[in-house]
């Protein structure tokens, strides 16, 4: 599963207008996610592609406090054109679907909510799911999250994912290792048969060695 890697991050404009720092290594991530999918292809596994697209109901769709971060810097915010809107929700040219290949559109963050992602996934027999894209604390987490709360396994691939910083990218993943999820590298992920059995080997996997050995060490400040 692919998740929201679109045009829109190729350009900055709209992203400092809302105050969002550039994606860190972007460049990277576009190439493990096109060597990731050819990967997959050679091996007859599905690749799925997300959409983030804005919903037909505007502002009423959104949030509460999007919509209102989003009113407060709309005077930051460039005009776009249609054909410009339209190009920024294409997906990247360096990691294009192939034309079999399913593109699904979402409006929230998650993949899961209100897609048919669900049932596809069940019509195609699927049981595992790699996730790789964008963001790592947003997305992508809220995807993985909702995949484990639907009893898939769920994998992410720590190298073909990114976000607007270090920090919250490996704050996420290490949030998502807590819910058992396989963190690794793509090429260890889908290797046929793989145990995706870090989470019962790996010392503290994800977690600080005080959450098991403090109960009582005070909330940081």
């Amino acid at each position: 599963m692919l998740i929201d890697l679109q045009n829109s991050y190729l350009v900055q404009d709209v992203r400092d207008a809302l105050g969002w720092p550039p994606i860190w290594r972007l460049d990277q991530v576009m190439t493990e996610c096109r060597e990731l999918a050819e990967s997959a292809r050679s091996m007859s596994v599905p690749v799925v592609y997300s959409r983030q697209l804005p919903s037909p109901a505007g502002s009423l769709a959104l949030n509460p406090r999007s919509a209102r971060h989003r009113r407060l810097r709309a005077p930051l915010l460039p005009r776009l054109t249609a054909e410009d809107r339209l190009w920024r929700s294409q997906i990247i040219d360096a990691v294009a679907p192939q034309p079999n290949e399913l593109v699904i559109d979402k409006t929230r963050h998650s993949f899961f909510a209100y897609t048919e992602l669900d049932p596809i996934l069940r019509s195609m027999g699927v049981r595992r799911l790699i996730v790789a894209g964008l963001q790592t604390n947003v997305c992508v987490e809220a995807t993985v999250r909702a995949g484990l709360e639907r009893n898939f396994e769920v994998a992410v691939a720590e190298d073909a994912v990114s976000t607007d910083g270090p920090a919250l990218h490996f704050a996420a993943l290490n949030a998502m290792r807590v819910l058992y999820v396989e963190v690794a590298p793509w090429r260890e992920l889908i290797v046929p048969g793989a145990a995706w059995d870090l989470a019962y080997r790996t010392p503290n996997y994800g977690r600080d060695p005080a959450y098991w050995s403090d109960p009582n060490m005070p909330m940081p400040r």
